[in-house]
């Protein structure tokens, strides 16, 4: 209940040691550790220990600002390595071994900045997306490192992306294996989604690799975009520099909110786990979430553009702007030594800050 989270909730940990600008952070448990990546305009990709709240790896690699970072789901399940992939505007998009230290893999091919990366949440993502300056979007196999298919439509930058989610098996489906046009095994019925600085949001066919839709609303650059999942698997969320979070429907086509109380461009947007009760209404409504260079976070009720639910505010001296979002599901011990998860909100600041809140 986002109740719970709002009454107990605090700052409970910062990492310091980026010099600039934080842009993208991400989490992920490997061995039964907890891990943080995050991704600077200082040009370094850092690997931060959470169970014992020191940073464990700094990769200097590139030669420009980096601006998304992952762990990738595919290398730890296939060959049990420790891997972060990167995007940055030295134009490459890098893999990084963080237990041995080392660059795995370089793909080159963009022919400028690249910004939002994704991996396929099919195919136990052996597949990553991304999007580029040079208004582009990529599919990339990271088995082979070869780039599968280049999406072309977008009229100016793509700043962002993601991958719908992963779908149900369907055992009556004869073609659930088959392998399409641009050699991705089960993409069928897959899409991608970008925004991008000709204000637009655009929804891709991974299998056709046609256009499918617009989304037109936005009067600034979309700096982030998602996917939903669950019940709000047909929904799409995004973020602007024009200060506006909006809810998309994409069976319609059409935007269903725009949530309007931000102060400065939104740069982050996020569907969080929590709920609200409505009592109106009976049960419980989604909330989602956006961090913003007003240096605010703000939670929203996805059924209402009213004025919002919960607002954290940062030191802005300090912070200077709130520039990237994450859940995460931290192991707690208590008393008794018994392990439990609570969810938690990490993000990265303007002034190179990483905080978590929980």
């Amino acid at each position: 209940m986002l109740d719970t989270f709002r009454s107990s909730s605090k700052l409970i940990n910062t990492f310091t040691g980026h010099t600039d600008c934080v842009h993208s952070i991400d989490y992920l448990t490997f061995d039964d550790c907890q891990f943080i990546c995050s991704g600077s305009s200082d040009r370094t990709v850092r690997v931060w220990d959470v169970d014992n709240n020191k940073q464990i790896q700094s990769f200097n690699g590139h030669s420009d600002s980096v601006n998304c970072v992952k762990f990738s789901h595919y290398h730890y399940h296939n060959s049990g390595r420790n891997v972060i992939c990167s995007s940055s505007n030295d134009n490459t998009i890098r893999f990084w071994d963080f237990k041995y230290n080392k660059q795995l893999q370089v793909f080159n091919g963009h022919i400028n900045d690249v910004c939002g990366i994704e991996f396929s949440s099919f195919n136990g993502g052996k597949y990553l997306c991304s999007g580029s300056y040079d208004k582009t979007i990529r599919l990339w196999d990271v088995e082979t490192s070869k780039s599968l298919h280049i999406f072309n439509g977008h009229e100016d930058s793509v700043l962002c992306v993601d991958i719908s989610p992963l779908q149900s098996n369907n055992k009556n489906d004869d073609n659930s294996n088959k392998m399409n046009n641009i050699g991705v095994i089960g993409g069928n019925g897959y899409t991608i989604c970008s925004g991008s600085w000709d204000t637009t949001i655009r929804i891709w066919d991974i299998e056709t690799t046609k256009q499918l839709n617009v989304f037109e609303g936005h009067i600034y650059y979309v700096n982030s975009v998602k996917y939903g999942s669950n019940e709000l698997l047909n929904t799409i969320l995004s973020g602007s520099y024009d200060e506006s979070v909006r809810l998309w429907d994409i069976r319609s086509g059409k935007q269903i909110q725009v949530f309007d109380e931000h102060k400065n461009a939104v740069w982050s947007v996020e569907y969080s786990p929590f709920v609200v009760k409505n009592n109106e209404l009976g049960g419980n409504l989604n909330v989602i979430c956006s961090g913003s260079w007003d240096n605010t976070i703000r939670f929203w009720d996805i059924r209402s553009n009213k004025n919002e639910l919960y607002m954290i505010k940062g030191d802005y001296k300090r912070d200077r702007g709130i520039t990237c979002l994450k859940f995460i599901e931290l192991k707690k011990k208590d008393k008794t030594k018994n392990v439990t998860y609570d969810w938690n909100l990490c993000y990265g600041s303007r002034n190179g800050h990483i905080h978590i809140w929980g």
